[in-house]
């Protein structure tokens, strides 16, 4: 028998249900395979570092969390049974380090607008009398960009592209990213150029947002508007909600957690799972 075949005699001795028996089997081939694909014979000998290459393959390739979990436990009692089987001696598999991190986050929520606050809000901007072109395109970049406040009043002009819609973003650590852009976003940055902008004594800024004293905007700025519109509407408009609001929708609506960290800008996708996860769920 080869080992998968062995391995499944011993899940079967040690009492496990069917259904696990196959789930087990199926992972630990499926990583036999993975192994083979990079040219490794498997001797027998887990390696700490095939662990780790494994799991970093299936994050990039958008497994779900929950499947990655899953396989890191298969391998768990695959590392168990090649001890029993005196084909090595000690545990590489460690579940603390190398499960996708849910359930140590899994009770944090994040505050998130509803459908309904939304399309309020969306409708109130879309109000010249009441919201001047800057401060719907801010808000708008908000809700439909993720950006944190700090990077949200550090863009630059040279930073939109109109023609890719895209939107370079310097993110935490001097890292930077690309966010595409919905057509609302360019329409509002449109307006905002050719009218208030154009019209500003610091026209000739290199940032996109500015105020009535200032060449580019603070965040207290930011979120002083914000309290005021948020005020005339009756709901608590702060600049994390609308990035927890953007990223949560994302999730509901099935894009992959990878991509959602990249566009969010988190150093990895436990920022974002532990965060997010439940919030969406909920």
């Amino acid at each position: 028998m080869d080992l998968a075949d062995q391995f499944r005699q011993y899940l079967v001795e040690d009492g496990k249900s069917p259904a696990t028996i196959v789930s087990y089997v199926g992972d630990i081939r499926g990583f036999l395979r993975y192994l083979g694909g990079k040219g490794v014979e498997f001797d027998g000998a887990l390696q700490r570092y095939q662990v780790t290459t494994y799991k970093k393959y299936l994050v990039e390739a958008d497994y779900e969390v929950n499947t990655i979990n899953k396989k890191m436990n298969s391998l768990v009692c695959f590392n168990h049974f090649l001890i029993r089987q005196g084909l090595m001696t000690e545990l590489v598999v460690d579940l603390r380090k190398d499960k996708v991190k849910v359930a140590g986050g899994s009770e944090k929520e994040v505050e998130v607008y509803t459908e309904d606050e939304a399309d309020r809000i969306l409708f109130y901007i879309h109000d010249p009398t009441k919201v001047s072109t800057r401060d719907k395109l801010i808000i708008t970049l908000l809700l439909f960009t993720g950006v944190r406040v700090s990077e949200l009043v550090s863009i630059r002009l040279k930073d939109m592209d109109f023609l890719t819609m895209q939107l370079n973003i310097l993110g935490k650590g001097g890292k930077i990213r690309e966010v595409p852009l919905r057509a609302e976003v360019i329409e509002a940055a449109k307006e905002y150029m050719d009218t208030e902008r154009r019209q500003h004594k610091y026209s000739d800024s290199e940032y996109l947002l500015l105020t009535e004293r200032s060449s580019k905007m603070d965040r207290d700025a930011v979120n002083k508007l914000l309290k005021k519109h948020g005020k005339v509407l009756g709901i608590y408009m702060k600049p994390h909600k609308f990035r927890h609001t953007f990223c949560t929708t994302l999730i509901d609506r099935g894009v992959p957690l990878t991509t959602v960290a990249k566009l969010a800008g988190h150093s990895g996708i436990q920022t974002t799972a532990a965060f997010y996860i439940n919030t969406s769920r909920q």
